[in-house]
């Protein structure tokens, strides 16, 4: 995708807001037009008050200068006001977006994707787009009418001087060019070191005990101190061409800027130009310099912008889970049949299933046993269909499950896996969880009764609204197992 197309998609964002974005326009303009003015009015202040000693010029231009300040900081306030408020409601959508997208992605994509760098780009990412969403515009609006005001004045004032200092301009895009292509790549380069930051904190804190049983503080330490100086590495390539940029500019500007003046003051001395008239020449040329400066940084927020962009974009268009089935499973009564089901991860091309014919009736308890690897797990995994079959076909009372809807199917499956999941909540939104967080404190009840775990949440003070903690931590591994299990029977699941 182009940076204009990245840009363009980014602004369909900004649309459900075009009425504070239209106040931060309108703020911006008016503020940015007040700034050619000062300049403007220098001329006849200059040549009004010293040399034809007007009255009525003397008595007010303290009163336009204070009006002029007046009008350009309320503006500026309510402009720059407005379009951080849009930019923080756009971010808030991106980010809404991409959680609603994770819950629809494939299992397939979260064995792919580390779970760090998923976080990095909720983050981290979204937080860069923010630069690109307010800043990027409220500089292009602002400064852009700046410089057209005061070019406009210098031509008024002297067009050939003024055509002389327009040389710089080749100079000037050749050297942002050259710099964007570094900010760009030093921008996705950051990006990816970040979001393997966070997989280090996140890997090292949910495995601490196994890090302090067997000693690997030192290893974790190494590994992060790794990855942090990568980050800084490649901030310091952002920091250097985007520092780089300004100078340079700066350097070309000024060599123009000193002839153009140079031959201002020859103008001056030959009676070609008044002293009101020089110094407004020169007002504006360096009044030029500020937000020439400020439109040629610009491109490390831009650059920094996209290329977050381009990691959001990535999640949003990740392809969801395949829910292309029609029909509504209902309530089934749970018998479960395995025809010539093949799967393979893909990774090796190694099959995890192949072949496999199964005749479960309902009601019937099963147990599957095998050596660790030997595709137990996976079987389990693809009656819910969090993975796709690769032959064969599943069929829960005589219904393909391709064919049914994924809600529809998933509503008569409960789940209690060998990794326990619980959610820093209380017991009772633990138990009754998603669809069920409206049922009566009565079936919670029971179905803890059901799963032995009310003998030991009754002996907590807060009893069903005790809180658990990250992952349970609070809970020994056995009730840990015990509130998951009640989870799994209050759906009432026939399989």
């Amino acid at each position: 995708m182009t940076s204009s197309q990245l840009y363009l998609r980014l602004l369909r964002y900004v649309r459900p807001y075009w009425q504070a974005f239209s106040v931060s326009i309108l703020g911006m303009v008016v503020a940015a037009a007040t700034e050619p003015l000062l300049p403007a009015l220098l001329k006849p202040f200059l040549d009004g008050t010293f040399v034809h000693k007007d009255d009525l010029v003397m008595r007010w231009a303290p009163v336009f200068i204070l009006g002029i300040f007046f009008v350009r900081g309320l503006a500026g306030f309510f402009g720059s006001y407005a379009i951080h408020w849009v930019g923080n409601k756009v971010v808030m959508d991106l980010r809404a977006e991409m959680f609603g997208k994770l819950m629809t992605l494939p299992t397939r994509y979260f064995d792919d994707h580390a779970t760090g760098l998923l976080i990095s780009k909720l983050t981290y990412d979204v937080n860069n787009v923010t630069a690109a969403a307010t800043s990027v515009v409220t500089i292009v609006i602002r400064d852009t009418i700046i410089i057209l005001g005061l070019l406009g004045w210098l031509f008024y004032l002297d067009w050939k001087l003024t055509l002389i200092s327009l040389t710089i301009a080749p100079v000037v895009a050749a050297i942002i060019q050259t710099i964007n292509r570094r900010l760009r790549n030093a921008s996705r380069d950051t990006q990816q070191a970040m979001g393997s930051i966070t997989q280090v904190i996140e890997e090292s804190v949910t495995a601490h005990k196994v890090v302090k049983l067997f000693g690997g503080q030192e290893y974790e330490q190494q590994r992060f101190n790794t990855e942090i100086n990568w980050v800084r590495r490649y901030v310091m390539k952002q920091a250097a061409a985007a520092v780089a940029n300004v100078p340079l500019v700066q350097m070309v500007a000024a060599v123009a800027l000193s002839f153009v003046i140079y031959l201002a003051i020859g103008q001056a001395g030959s009676d070609a130009t008044t002293v009101g008239g020089f110094l407004s020449f020169v007002a504006a040329m360096l009044m030029l310099t500020s937000p020439l400066k400020r439109i040629t940084s610009i491109t490390e927020f831009i650059q920094r912008g996209l290329a977050a962009a381009e990691s959001v974009f990535d999640l949003l268009d990740s392809e969801s889970e395949n829910d292309r089935g029609t029909k509504q499973l209902g309530r089934v009564h749970g018998a479960i049949r395995l025809e010539h089901v093949g799967f393979t991860y893909g990774r090796d091309g190694r099959m995890a299933l192949q072949d496999i014919d199964l005749d479960i009736p309902a009601g019937q308890v099963v147990a599957l046993v095998g050596a660790s690897g030997s595709g137990k797990s996976t079987l389990a995994n693809l009656v819910p269909r969090f993975y796709e079959l690769g032959s064969g076909r599943i069929l829960i009372d005589g219904q393909d499950v391709r064919e049914v809807t994924l809600a529809s199917l998933r509503a008569n499956i409960a789940l209690v896996s060998q990794e326990v999941v619980l959610f820093n909540d209380t017991i009772a939104a633990n138990i009754a969880y998603g669809q069920m967080r409206e049922v009566p404190e009565a079936e919670i009840v029971a179905a803890a009764t059901a799963a032995h775990a009310m003998e030991f949440i009754q002996d907590m003070p807060q009893g069903l609204d005790t809180l658990v903690g990250e992952k349970g931590v609070r809970l020994s591994g056995g009730q840990r197992q015990r509130i998951a299990i009640s989870r799994a029977l209050i759906i009432k699941p026939q399989l």
